[in-house]
């Protein structure tokens, strides 16, 4: 009677791990944001003096149908002959508060002469895979973090960045600083008074006159 029960003891570890999915032992959840990125691109004709005629139209017109926001860089390749329209374009973007990049991407198909081509470079952060409620088997004796860890924070942290690609390589620091602004939250601390310095607040529970 014992070795008919020993087989199936000695087995129900292994199903367990054959159904709990990847191992995590660590605190890092194995679910990260992934980033991606698009290039979305328009050529505009220009003129010696701009953009020419009509284009400026056609460029509020796409950018408005971008939706563009924070975020997204906007940039001119100008095929290296150096065609004109760059203020035209750095003041529809400025409409949005968006700064010209310095440099654009590479994208597919060449410049004709005498145009510009516009760049807008959007990027999206997700997370692949979640939620995964596939190791749903307790309790775990492998002292391993459930499949869905770390998913909600992750997922809510692509979701509300504003800047993905900061998700990457980061934001860089300023490379100046100003030491009033520094200390200016700790002066506001140190000289503003407690909140009940003054005593407490008498309320009134009765009801409101009609």
């Amino acid at each position: 009677m014992l070795k008919r029960l020993a087989l199936p003891i000695l087995i129900a570890p292994a199903l367990l791990l054959g159904g709990c999915g990847t191992y995590n032992g660590g605190v890092e959840s194995v679910y990260q944001p992934v980033v991606q990125r698009s290039d979305y691109v328009l050529d505009l004709q220009t003129s010696g003096y701009g953009l020419a005629p009509g284009e400026q139209a056609r460029l509020s017109g796409w950018m408005q149908a971008m939706q563009l926001r924070y975020g997204d860089r906007v940039s001119i390749d100008d095929g290296g002959d150096g065609s004109t329209g760059r203020e035209d374009v750095t003041a529809a973007a400025g409409r949005y508060g968006l700064l010209l990049s310095d440099k654009a991407p590479a994208t597919v198909g060449q410049i004709a002469p005498g145009t510009v081509r516009v760049v807008v470079t959007r990027m999206s952060a997700t997370v692949p895979n979640c939620p995964d409620h596939s190791r749903i088997i307790q309790p775990d004796y492998t002292a391993s973090t459930t499949s869905n860890y770390g998913c909600a924070t992750n997922s809510n942290l692509a979701a509300m960045i504003a800047n993905p690609a900061d998700l990457v390589r980061g934001a860089p620091g300023a490379g100046i600083s100003d030491p009033a602004s520094a200390s200016k939250a700790i002066k506001t601390y140190r000289e503003t008074p407690p909140s009940g310095a003054s005593g407490l607040k008498s309320e009134s529970t009765g009801g409101g006159t009609k």
